[in-house]
């Protein structure tokens, strides 16, 4: 059995689709692809697919993972164009790679987002962020399943910092039309990069914009823009999150080296 680990995309409009949508939508490009698919035992048999740390619905992303697993070996980038092929424009497969380690979702522990406030001046933003960092703690309230739920959410946040958005006017046409331009604007505004741990309860960017809001009576006049641009291991030396791919990416590397040829033929054949 074979297992393959992609990267795919929330952009555009299809930033709204829920995780089951999506998966609905997967699965239908999996079919359409003729992926050699393995199922899950029982009476309702279903497609081995792992997903990990899905975005909110209404959040974009550029870094969404998952896992498959083959009854027969498939050369991870032709699969990846046959699946990118199959999915809705904005749903976009973009990276993949053998799984030749364990623990995917063991090294997503934290995630960078950029948040677009149309409205505030970087002045205000640059304001909030002082005050929310200085913060020893800032607590925000979330409606979860049991009811309201209060927590701290500077804790988890590692960096914020606030930048000028370039406005649209200045951009290439290429750029404003394209699918990640959610917002045209010809109005610069404020653009918040966070990067946060994944702990729990998660602390998401719409908690960080309460606790803005709380510390700073920062409050946009249209609902923030967001996107998460990487999710991964936070290095602590560097202060940056690595790509979780990279780890299944040298294996695979190393594994050819010991049996030259074709990659994947040699990493099927490397232990696992």
């Amino acid at each position: 059995m074979q297992r393959i680990r992609l990267r795919y995309t929330k952009r555009g409009r299809l930033r709204f689709t829920s995780h089951r949508d999506f998966q609905r939508a997967f699965e239908r490009a999996l079919r359409r692809a003729e992926v050699p698919m393995a199922y899950s035992a029982g009476f309702t048999p279903h497609p081995k697919v792992s997903y990990a740390n899905a975005a909110p619905t209404g959040t974009g992303s550029e870094a969404e993972y998952l896992e498959i697993a083959l009854t027969d070996a498939r050369d991870p980038e032709k699969l990846r164009l046959l699946l990118d092929e199959s999915m809705p424009v904005g749903l976009d497969i973009i990276d993949a790679v053998e799984a030749r380690t364990s623990g995917l979702a063991d090294r997503l522990t934290a995630s960078v987002w950029e948040l677009r406030l149309d409205g505030v001046t970087p002045e205000d933003a640059e304001r909030a962020v002082e005050a929310f960092m200085s913060a020893e703690t800032v607590e925000v309230q979330r409606k979860m399943k049991n009811g309201m739920r209060t927590f701290d959410a500077r804790g988890a946040v590692v960096s914020l910092e606030a930048r000028t958005a370039q406005p649209e006017a200045q951009k290439s046409q290429s750029e404003t039309h394209s699918p990640q331009a959610d917002r045209p604007t010809d109005q610069a505004c404020a653009i918040l990069r966070l990067v946060v741990r994944h702990v729990t309860p998660a602390v998401r960017p719409d908690d960080v914009l309460s606790g803005l809001r709380a510390v700073a009576d920062l409050a946009p006049p249209v609902p923030a823009g967001v996107i998460r641009l990487a999710q991964g291991l936070f290095d602590e030396e560097t202060g940056t999150v690595t790509d979780p791919l990279a780890p299944d990416r040298e294996a695979v590397a190393a594994a050819s080296d010991a049996f030259p040829g074709d990659a994947t033929a040699a990493a099927a054949k490397a232990p696992a």
